[in-house]
């Protein structure tokens, strides 16, 4: 396939965007990482935001331009989902996502698994591994001193809870914290670790008040105390950035939904917008590197038109 270039730069506050990837009718789902000099995004293609043909595209890029497809993990059974990209202690890369057994276009609720998969180059991968519970959608999976830590939410209730999963290998997955939240019907997640051992989750919720939670825990991460931000969003991700700031990517809904980058304040428990980034409707769902004083941001939009995946570069 011949290399995607980027469309014109829109300069937009302290951000510059451009769209790198549209092949698919429906693109969307993003996660990013630096891998060996190169950048990696993943996604989900298929034919609608709910369809039975997901399939997750990885592509590759040398400087953020000029974008190449490596890989398309697909299964004709089932619709691939929100795949999440990391890397393993061991230098491998591990990418997981949520298969969903789905009959028809549309149909929601649905049983669902989460498979993990890896590689040491981002083209070939490894056959799946089925990982946590069925019937559970294993989020964001973050690592710290050597282990993996990753929420799950219940898939066939909305009055489900969420549970927290943890894993030496990320080929096995063990219960760590059976009730993470129960309230609210809470779901996508992202869990990050500070410097001193502190783990940060943010948490969605759609029921209820339908505003975010912010976790705050304590080795061995087993006693979680939460925070209500008074905020909804969708499609959670933080970092940790320069002078220990907490900035991250999230689907506002405030009126009028959009993508924005948004700092949160872990002590006063605020989630604040920064800077809206260019988006409406189905958005969101970034991939966040945070890279030589330099925030790399992956996400999809349909504000042009189409959902397509877009990259956005952030300085504070």
């Amino acid at each position: 396939m011949k290399p995607f270039l980027l469309f014109a730069s829109i300069p937009l506050l302290a951000a510059d965007v451009a769209r790198i990837w549209d092949i698919a009718p429906h693109n969307a789902f993003t996660d990013l990482i630096h891998h060996k000099g190169e950048w990696l995004c993943v996604f989900r293609e298929g034919r609608a935001h709910v369809s039975t043909d997901g399939a997750i595209r990885v592509i590759g890029s040398r400087d953020g331009v000029k974008w190449t497809s490596k890989a398309l993990l697909k299964s004709n059974a089932l619709d691939l989902r929100d795949p999440k990209i990391t890397l393993t202690p061991k230098g491998e890369l591990m990418l997981t996502a949520a298969a969903a057994q789905r009959e028809k276009d549309g149909q929601s609720p649905v049983p669902h698994d989460t498979f993990a998969w890896f590689s040491r180059d981002g083209a070939a991968w490894s056959e799946p591994f089925k990982i946590g519970d069925h019937n559970f959608w294993l989020w964001r999976v973050s690592w710290n001193k050597g282990a993996a830590y990753t929420v799950g939410y219940e898939t066939m209730s909305r009055a489900g809870i969420t549970r927290l999963y943890t894993s030496h290998d990320g080929r096995q997955f063990d219960t760590l914290v059976p009730t993470l939240q129960a309230d609210g019907y809470s779901n996508e997640s992202s869990i990050l670790f500070k410097k001193d051992g502190i783990a940060l989750c943010l948490l969605r919720r759609d029921g209820g008040t339908r505003t975010a939670l912010l976790g705050t825990s304590k080795p061995p991460y087993k006693e979680w105390q939460w925070k209500d931000l008074g905020v909804r969003i969708g499609g959670p991700h933080f970092v940790e950035v320069s002078g220990g700031r907490l900035i991250g990517a999230v689907r506002l809904h405030d009126g009028k939904t959009r993508t924005a980058i948004v700092e949160i304040d872990a002590a006063a428990g605020t989630l604040k917008e920064v800077s809206p980034l260019p988006s409406s409707g189905d958005s969101s769902y970034a991939g966040l590197v945070w890279r030589k004083g330099e925030l790399w941001i992956s996400y999809y939009a349909s504000h042009e038109g189409k959902s397509s995946i877009y990259l956005a570069r952030w300085k504070p």
